[in-house]
């Protein structure tokens, strides 16, 4: 814990202080003042040769005598000892004081008196503060963007250029609401920002206010509730208020479902804190005035948990969706995040954004701030195409652990695992075709297949089909090697199974069961955690459903099985290469499977390399790492759920 010595010293002097003048008002210091005598009895003292020194202060004369002890003697009307008849001072020393250091030395004697004051002051203090802190609890702490903070715009933004044209009428109002106002419209009073993590929410909301050059109030959801009841309510007619007086401007509340969460549920019931927030957050919004710009933008990424008096035309009547970006918008995004950020010349933002499918906006910044470490680390001034593409995996798998060594067994089980995933990826025609296999540990991955995946809005019922059997190839692999089974592919079984769930529950891909919906799922508002599931079909229909999703998980093991088999030699060239490099890509890897690369990965190495891969050209055999490691069998890889 971190002293803080200034503010310690002045509480120390403060209690000295106290403590002196408390000895001085209990008379400790009596015994050393000096008794006052007359002026004659001065003078027979004199005579009698009992006087060692005299002390004249203005009218005051402070007597010493030989045996020691003190008096005190006013001079009659100011007339100096010289003149004072009988008065003897021969041999006595006489000193006159300086009057003008009388000022100081009376400051002095009453510092005491003047450090208590302040003591008392300060006790004072430390009371009111206590006060105000009590009295201001309910008062909203928001974090407003001031001038030295730096401004973000829509040049800022990038791969959602559908929102960016849908908040720019907003910006239009904010700026001049006179040309709504003559056609009669009114513009959105609440604006709600819909998309998975990372898709840049709080990053638009920003833009808007800057865009606009308007006063931004953010503010999180859950800094509205506390243990207190009341303090919600109060907190957002603070913010609302100080709102009101900065008008126009924006108040934006992240993870609005904090607060917002549908009433009448939990554990609270009605009378529950979040629900009284939640009302005074609807009371506030309909009591804006027509002519107040206060624009309520709000983020979240479950909207289906919202109330729904919050979605109602008049507050957030306005959703904006933000959905993990294209290749287009993957490209657009690198481009803001690569300012000030020195790349070698050939680098190409479409290749890399053709190498991210399925990443955020955010994980696009952590890559290229990955790359960025990665080339400082290696002592380079720029960052190259080798940091990018290690700097991916990083990101979707972690970091590497090659210092995690295992014995040859565990190894070998280990090769043939990936193996299996990576032939039937290569084998499979619905299936993305394998760009990389490792059996080197990252994170939590001990080992994995990475797909070359494309951007897909939809997934057909030969899509999922061939992925259940890809998720199946380790433990095929396994079974048909070894003739035994590990606990290493355990999560490529759940994969494979809520897929296969799925088809049936929710997709209606079942030609027995037909074009269904099986079960309502309830979320647990309180709790946000879906634990409940309302079964609304019989319990005939539950086997049908329960020998559905074997009947589609057994076909699909078979199948992949079958294809292993007749490709068993296809299995070992790949096993044994992991065992001999331990890392296989690109052309490498499909010099091992014996088969030709496919075109769209020949482009993207094509646009790496700079130049047009000649046919003819024999590829450059795989370095082979220093130091192997293997995984063990006990853990499973992450590739089948990243590879999706």
């Amino acid at each position: 814990m971190k002293i803080d010595w200034k503010k310690s010293i002045i509480i120390y002097l403060l209690l000295i202080a106290v403590a002196v003048v408390l000895l001085q008002s209990i008379g400790l210091n009596k015994g050393n003042k000096p008794a006052d005598v007359p002026l004659s009895e001065v003078i027979a003292m004199s005579q009698e040769g009992q006087i060692e020194k005299i002390e004249v202060e203005d009218v005051k004369l402070i007597i010493t005598a030989k045996d020691g002890k003190t008096y005190k003697s006013v001079k009659e009307n100011g007339v100096s000892i010289y003149e004072i008849e009988g008065l003897e001072l021969d041999g006595v020393n006489v000193k006159i004081a300086d009057t003008s250091s009388s000022i100081g030395v009376l400051l002095i004697s009453f510092l005491p008196y003047i450090l208590f004051g302040l003591f008392i002051f300060w006790m004072f203090r430390q009371a009111s503060k206590s006060n105000n802190q009590a009295i201001s609890f309910g008062k909203m702490r928001t974090k407003q963007l001031s001038d030295s903070d730096k401004v973000v715009t829509f040049a800022d933004v990038a791969g959602i250029e559908e929102a960016k044209q849908d908040l720019t009428e907003i910006v239009e109002f904010l700026k001049d609401r006179t040309k709504f106002q003559k056609m009669g419209a009114k513009i959105p009073r609440g604006v709600l920002l819909i998309g998975p993590p990372g898709t840049g929410k709080t990053l638009v909301a920003k833009a808007v206010a800057g865009e606009a050059g308007v006063p931004f109030f953010a503010i999180s959801g859950s800094e509205f509730v506390e243990m207190f009841v009341g303090v919600g309510a109060s907190r957002v007619r603070d913010l609302f208020n100080e709102a009101k007086k900065a008008a126009p401007c924006i108040i934006f509340i992240d993870e609005i479902d904090a607060v917002g969460r549908q009433r009448g549920t939990g554990l609270g019931g009605g009378h529950d804190e979040r629900e009284q927030t939640l009302n005074q957050i609807l009371v506030e919004m309909d009591g804006f005035e027509t002519d107040q710009s206060i624009i309520v933008m709000a983020a979240t990424n479950r909207p289906d948990i919202l109330d729904p008096a919050l979605l109602r035309p008049g507050r957030f009547d306005r959703r904006i969706v933000l959905t993990r970006p294209d290749v287009k918008g993957r490209e657009a995004i690198l481009k803001v995040h690569a300012k000030n950020k020195p790349f070698e010349s050939d680098i190409k933002y479409s290749v890399i954004a053709k190498l991210t499918s399925g990443f955020s906006g955010a994980d696009l910044e952590n890559l290229l701030n990955e790359s960025a470490i990665l080339a400082a680390r290696r002592n380079k001034e720029k960052i190259g195409m080798a940091e990018i593409e290690e700097s991916i995996d990083r990101v979707m798998f972690g970091p590497e652990r090659r210092s995690h060594k295992l014995d040859e067994k565990e190894k070998k089980v280990t090769a043939y695992h990936e193996a299996g995933h990576a032939i039937l990826a290569h084998l499979l025609p619905h299936a993305d075709p394998p760009r990389k296999v490792t059996i080197i540990p990252r994170g939590m991955a001990l080992g994995y297949t990475k797909p070359l995946s494309e951007d897909k809005d939809i997934n057909t019922s030969e899509q999922l089909l061939d992925t259940i059997t890809m998720a199946m190839g380790g433990r095929l692999a396994e079974e048909i090697v070894f003739n035994q089974l590990s606990t290493g592919a355990s999560s490529d079984i759940k994969q494979a199974t809520n897929i296969a769930v799925s088809m049936v529950k929710e997709y209606g891909m079942s030609k027995l069961l037909g074009p269904r919906s099986f079960g309502n799922r309830e979320d647990t508002v309180f709790l946000g955690r879906e634990i409940t599931e309302q079964k609304d079909y019989a319990e005939d229909t539950a086997n049908l459903i329960d020998k559905e999703v074997n009947r589609i998980i057994t076909e699909c093991y078979e199948n992949g099985k079958k294809l292993m088999l007749e490709n068993r030699d296809m299995l070992d060239r790949l096993a044994n290469g992991l065992l001999e490099y331990e890392t296989l890509e690109g052309e490498d890897l499909y010099r091992v499977l014996g088969a030709p690369v496919p075109e769209t990965m020949k482009e993207i190495d094509a646009e790496i390399a700079g130049t047009t891969t000649q046919p003819d050209e024999t590829p450059a055999e795989p370095v082979a790492d220093d130091q192997p490691a293997g995984v063990t069998a006990d853990d499973e890889p992450k590739e089948s759920e990243n590879g999706l």
